[in-house]
């Protein structure tokens, strides 16, 4: 892939004047960009720069509505359902999740479920905003249907991701995964490249092994049937049917609970109707957190400890490259895609703002390039 490096603060900038020029405030802002480049500072691109296409699509679409009040339309002492009008996923998510944190620190855990939302971004990032205050927090969301689930040619569920953040020493155990083998984004990002998908990721319109990144994209979009694998392909043999079960726990802490869409029906009629879900659960509820943190930092320890297999040199506890890649970007920069810099140019010409200010002059050959969206 061909791609140019930043220094954070620059895209910071740059993202912030986007979403202030959409209508949102300094503040909201600030949390969506926080969203964004806490993603790609991870080393996780999909999600990253590389989104803005999509939420600039979506508001100029209407499909994201730039003036939503997100509603409690049901409440507990531990749980809520929020309807989010269609509003922000970024916004919306990080309102559940301080909902469900300060449910948790007077309950001991909180669920807080979401419908009527759009993409929130990485799951990860709400799941840390819990872990970031001692507490373990879990995050969900559905999507656009892009799963095909064991044994069928078309796609039903979406990427619905699990994500787990726990206080741990020397570094937090933060857990985000899709439960389809890879996200679209990274399809997007294989488009980008015009580099072909590898084996086992996805399926074309009649449910055969497809490696066409574009076909594949311009299905899912169409709903012409096909779409990415489960986590285990499309196989039982190789694990389909877990992929398959763990994107069904998604929805359900997800789509179910909140009575949303469930992915097959989101992205219809012009509307998103992503649902989220959001967990929250103080140690304390267990005993003393120290001792709990202290218990668990020890078995992190044992894994990276663990014989290592022949030809390895090391064995990781998630989160661990997430740390890595923070300071690696530190050091050099986010690393942009050109084409997603064209999206970028392209989105800054819409809302008038100047490009060069922010990136100086760049080799971009635009050329016939379109994104998906």
């Amino acid at each position: 892939m061909a791609h140019m490096y930043f220094q954070v603060g620059v895209l910071e900038r740059f993202c912030k004047d986007a979403f202030r020029k959409f209508g949102f405030s300094e503040d909201e802002s600030r949390i969506i960009t926080e969203v964004l480049l806490t993603s790609d500072q991870f080393g996780i691109e999909s999600h990253g720069m590389q989104r803005l296409t999509r939420y600039h699509k979506g508001i100029e679409s209407g499909m994201i509505r730039v003036d939503a009040v997100p509603e409690v339309v049901f409440e507990s002492p531990v749980s809520a359902v929020i309807d989010g009008h269609d509003g922000m996923g970024q916004l919306i998510g990080y309102g559940a999740m301080q909902k469900a944190i300060e449910k948790a620190k007077k309950s001991g855990m909180a669920i807080v479920t979401v419908r009527n939302s759009n993409h929130y971004g990485i799951a990860g990032y709400y799941a840390k905003m819990a872990c970031d205050q001692g507490l373990i927090g879990m995050s969900f969301t559905n999507s656009e249907a892009i799963m095909v689930p064991t044994n069928a040619r078309q796609a039903m569920l979406g990427s619905n991701p699990i994500a787990i953040a726990v206080p741990a020493e020397p570094c937090a155990f933060f857990f985000d995964a899709s439960t389809t083998v890879v996200t679209r984004g990274k399809l997007e990002m294989y488009r980008k490249a015009e580099k072909p998908l590898p084996d086992g990721w996805a399926l074309d319109q009649d449910g055969n092994p497809s490696n066409d990144a574009d076909l594949v994209l311009r299905n899912i979009v169409g709903k012409a049937g096909g779409g990415i694998m489960p986590l285990g392909e499309n196989e039982e043999i190789t694990g389909s049917h877990k992929g398959y079960g763990y994107g069904m726990i998604c929805e359900l802490f997800t789509s179910i609970l909140s009575q949303g869409l469930t992915s097959n029906h989101t992205h219809t009629d012009g509307k998103g109707g992503t649902c989220h879900g959001f967990i929250a659960i103080d140690p304390a509820a267990f005993g003393d957190p120290e001792e709990i943190k202290r218990h668990f930092s020890v078995f992190l320890q044992e894994l990276r400890d663990a014989p290592r297999a022949a030809g390895k040199d090391r064995i990781y506890t998630h989160g661990e490259k997430e740390v890595l890649a923070f300071e690696r970007v530190k050091a050099e920069g986010v690393a942009v895609d050109k084409k997603t810099l064209v999206e970028m140019k392209q989105m800054s010409e819409y809302l008038g703002m100047d490009f060069e200010s922010y990136f100086g002059t760049l080799p971009l050959e635009e050329g016939e390039y379109q994104s998906i969206y």
